[in-house]
């Protein structure tokens, strides 16, 4: 566990909810080599933000791209070489906000990528503005008076557009939130995973501890799903919604891996000849 820490000086503030998710990373990672998947193999992308400076601390390869694109890099790694498994993080205002097109279409595609969506209700690194899933009334810089917007249900959202594992879980559960991102990565398609985490400077976790309640069954359709989503309290954990559907990268051209199957710059250009004469 340890040697997946880099020795990047820590910067999230104290008691940040980071730390759990963070924690739960390194504790999963392990658990998934024991299961066969390599660590080597891991691949992580990131956006901008608060979530993105795990990327500085895990001691994994990856991408640490521009705001909001983690999941079109996340994509292009998959599709480049769908043996790896990859992981890509991102902040409620990345990932929903600056990135929310790349974040619907990697799920609509089905994607094989697991997005962990670290969710603090705020645009934490930036000083506090409101984000797509800040509760109506929060009172932030941004919003001195009450945000007015009614924020998007992000599980509901997920499901709807073709995500094929969605879950919530929350930073302060260390064990169920390993657990759930095993599952997360092990699934073959595309995963999502909303983790409630405070941001110490505008969220306490006293907001969270005592409301946080579990799904006591998994629904059994997509239906039952996004319906327990949209009524369910918004501290409910678990797993609402899980499928098998072709990956796209299958779809797209079946077991071919470009980066083990790709042919010589000679033989590509005598192709390309044959094309021109004919």
């Amino acid at each position: 566990m340890e040697n997946l820490k880099t020795n990047a000086e820590i910067t999230w503030c104290p008691g940040c909810g980071n730390f759990g998710i963070f924690t739960a990373l390194r504790n999963a990672i392990p658990k998934l080599e024991a299961k066969g998947i390599n660590r080597e193999d891991i691949v992580i992308t990131a956006g901008i933000g608060c979530h993105a400076k795990i990327f500085d601390y895990l001691n994994l390869s990856g991408l640490y791209g521009l705001h909001g694109r983690n999941s079109s890099n996340a994509e292009g790694i998959k599709i480049s070489n769908p043996d790896l498994k990859v992981i890509t993080f991102s902040g409620d205002g990345n990932g929903l906000g600056e990135g929310l097109a790349h974040t619907i279409f990697a799920a609509k595609r089905n994607q094989d990528i697991t997005m962990i969506l670290h969710n603090n209700g705020v645009y934490a690194l930036t000083t506090g503005q409101f984000s797509p899933l800040t509760n109506q009334g929060w009172k932030g810089p941004s919003t001195p008076r009450g945000s007015f917007e009614m924020p998007f249900n992000a599980i509901s959202l997920m499901i709807e557009v073709g995500a094929t594992f969605v879950a919530r879980s929350y930073a302060g559960d260390i064990k169920h939130l390993t657990e759930i991102l095993i599952k997360a990565i092990e699934h073959e398609g595309f995963s999502f995973i909303e983790v409630l985490q405070p941001a110490m400077p505008y969220h306490k976790w006293e907001e969270y501890k005592d409301k946080i309640e579990y799904l006591s069954d998994e629904p059994k359709s997509k239906e039952e799903a996004i319906k327990i989503a949209h009524n369910a309290h918004r501290f409910t954990i678990g797993i609402f919604h899980q499928k098998i559907r072709e990956v796209y990268h299958k779809s797209l051209y079946g077991e071919l891996n470009p980066v083990k199957s790709n042919i010589s710059r000679k033989i590509r250009l005598e192709k390309i000849n044959e094309i021109l004469k004919s």
